[in-house]
């Protein structure tokens, strides 16, 4: 799910790490990487209604540049919504981007490859998903994800019928929340993770300065990991961005999403990472507080200033396999 309704608040630094591989492989080699202006080369700013039905309209790259949603210079990439435009309660909604790139598509045919991504950042809002062409066929693994400033970070799974997680075999630091990843059932759930860290999400991670989040994918698993920009234990090939990067030595994930009782290679096809801010929708619009002012919709019609902090700030995401 990619709802959310923006305020502020992830303002600090973040890596994320892909990896694809053999099989039996834990070392990767970088393939992509993206800094600052190789974003806007790299991923397309989609023009497109917001799948989750959020109060936003998605613009095209061109128009995300002119009203400055889309900012990239050095080690900095921005996206974000606008926050100077007062909406009319029948027009459009609040401009904001959409930022999409489809990855390895021949490596998952084959069912040959591992996937591995870091990304850095200096401020977060929203949601970083992997959704996959024919949705929900195809699956979708949500990496960041959250409402407005609640924390901590949930990583979830979500499927067609037939894929389920048990806690009792994940090895994982973090909370397992919900049991069946089947997007018909409640409500899109999926089955989610909750980081073990409250600053991994919100004021908290934006208080510590950010850090890295790394995703790995294999035919057998899917893992998460996050570490704090200034923790004693990030790993030195996550932390320099090197070249090669070795998940063995990353320590236990936060979540660690099996194949038990879901059969991965089957529910999950090719990668394409998706960078979005979406405001309102199927899941922050149903979880809008009763003690804030109006609705959720009214709100974000009403109090442009609200989301001058609402952007994603990239220092950097690479790709290895």
């Amino acid at each position: 799910m990619f709802s959310s309704l923006a305020s502020s608040w992830l303002s600090s630094f973040v890596g994320l790490v892909a990896v694809a591989s053999s099989v039996n492989a834990a070392t990767y080699s970088v393939s992509d990487t993206f800094i600052g202006p190789s974003f806007l080369s790299g991923f397309r700013h989609e023009n497109i209604p917001d799948p989750t039905h959020g109060r936003v309209t998605y613009v095209d790259q061109a128009t995300a540049v002119a009203q400055n949603l889309t900012y990239a210079n050095g080690n900095t990439f921005i996206i974000r919504a606008d926050y100077k435009t007062t909406l009319n309660a029948g027009g459009p909604g609040r401009n904001s981007t959409y930022a999409s790139r489809m990855l390895y598509l021949a490596c998952f045919l084959d069912n040959r490859c591992k996937f591995v991504m870091t990304l850095t950042c200096l401020h977060i809002e929203a949601c970083l998903t992997l959704p996959f062409k024919d949705w929900p066929n195809n699956g979708e693994v949500d990496i960041i994800e959250g409402v407005n400033d609640q924390s901590p970070n949930h990583s979830t799974l979500h499927t067609t019928d037939g894929c389920t997680m048990n806690a009792a075999n994940m090895v994982q630091t973090g909370a397992l929340q919900t049991t069946n990843c089947f997007w018909q059932v409640n409500g899109n759930a999926g089955c989610g993770v909750a980081n073990n860290k409250p600053n991994s999400y919100g004021p908290g991670f934006n208080n510590i300065g950010g850090g890295w989040y790394a995703m790995e994918r294999t035919s057998t698993k899917i893992n998460v990991w996050f570490w704090g920009r200034n923790e004693a234990n990030v790993p030195a090939d996550v932390k320099n961005g090197a070249s090669t990067v070795n998940t063995s030595n990353w320590g236990t994930p936060y979540a660690n999403f099996v194949n038990n009782n879901c059969p991965i290679n089957s529910k999950f096809g090719p990668n394409n990472i998706i960078i979005n801010l979406t405001l309102c929708g199927d899941w922050a619009g149903n979880v809008y507080p009763s003690t804030c002012p109006s609705t959720c919709v009214d709100f974000v019609n009403k109090n442009p200033a609200a989301f001058r902090d609402a952007y994603w700030d990239f220092a950097s995401l690479r790709v290895y396999q």
